[in-house]
């Protein structure tokens, strides 16, 4: 083994292979020239010009007439909108947009945003009581039902359909509103039309709570008297008018409750003297 002998170069890299040592291995070029371009016409005129069409210059000075009549009208028409927008500032009507509730809206209604922060607390409530109004009559309706089906006459069913159709709107546009507005703009007359008309609607609380059959016919009204007077002929019929009576009973001290804040902001706020001070200018103007 000593005496053995390699005659192998580790550093040898070996015989290269040359590509173009074989011309036969390349393969032949392949002629890429370009077709040449066709030649122009012989009747090719490169300085002829386009006739581009140009309007008249007397159809565009009757055009620029147009314009500015059109533009002289358009001025008229915003400035007639413009005076109109200030004469109804000036009268103090404002545009209220219909809001509420959300899914139909039937009336405008934004506290948040259009009543003072210290007064939107009272006309929540006051909002409350509207709505308690409706829930109010709407079970009244219910347990007038469930009477006449038991037995009793058609007309006390047909009273509270027009109690509740006749109140809810009416209880909107005669006190409601009055006070959105009277809070909003703090009118004076608007406080006191309020105060007029919230005293009936406490009023129509308080006997419907009761129900004597001296006002209303029979049990057209879910009261305590007829609540009491029909647990003994039907229990669930009784037990109906005794669930209206507490509706009732709720919606009359919430009532009561709105009309003394209103009141005591009233008297705070300087606005009865205001309100005495209008009535005397108006009926001078009337005696005059």
């Amino acid at each position: 083994m000593a005496g053995r002998y390699y005659n192998d170069n580790p550093f040898d890299e070996g015989q290269e292979d040359n590509a173009f040592s074989n011309p036969a291995s390349v393969p032949p070029a392949t002629n890429s020239r370009l077709s040449p371009l066709p030649h122009e016409p012989a009747d090719y005129d490169r300085g002829a010009t386009v006739d581009i069409p140009l309007d008249n210059p007397k159809d565009l000075k009757n055009k620029e007439k147009e314009l500015q009549a059109k533009e002289a009208e358009l001025k008229k028409l915003e400035q007639d909108l413009k005076r109109r927008e200030d004469a109804i500032a000036r009268a103090g009507v404002v545009i209220e947009e219909k809001n509420w509730p959300p899914f139909f809206p039937i009336i405008h209604h934004d506290i948040a945003n259009e009543i003072p922060i210290h007064l939107q607390k009272l006309q929540y409530v006051a909002f409350f009581t509207w709505l308690g109004l409706a829930a109010c009559l709407l079970w009244n309706l219910i347990a007038v039902t469930s009477a006449w089906i038991k037995g009793e006459g058609i007309t006390i069913w047909l009273l509270a359909i027009i109690y509740l159709i006749s109140g809810v709107p009416g209880a909107y546009v005669l006190w409601y509103r009055p006070l959105y507005r009277a809070m909003r703009t703090d009118s004076a007359l608007k406080f006191g039309w309020f105060f007029l008309c919230y005293l009936f609607h406490i009023g129509f609380c308080i006997i419907a709570t009761v129900a004597p059959p001296i006002f209303f016919k029979g049990k057209s009204l879910a009261g305590i008297l007829p609540a009491i007077d029909l647990l003994g002929w039907n229990g669930l019929v009784g037990v109906f008018y005794f669930i209206g009576f507490a509706f009732f009973c709720l919606e009359s001290l919430t009532s009561i409750w709105v009309i003394q804040q209103v009141y005591m902001y009233f008297r705070g706020s300087g606005k009865a003297a205001e309100m005495k001070k209008e009535a005397a200018r108006s009926t001078m103007m009337a005696a005059l």
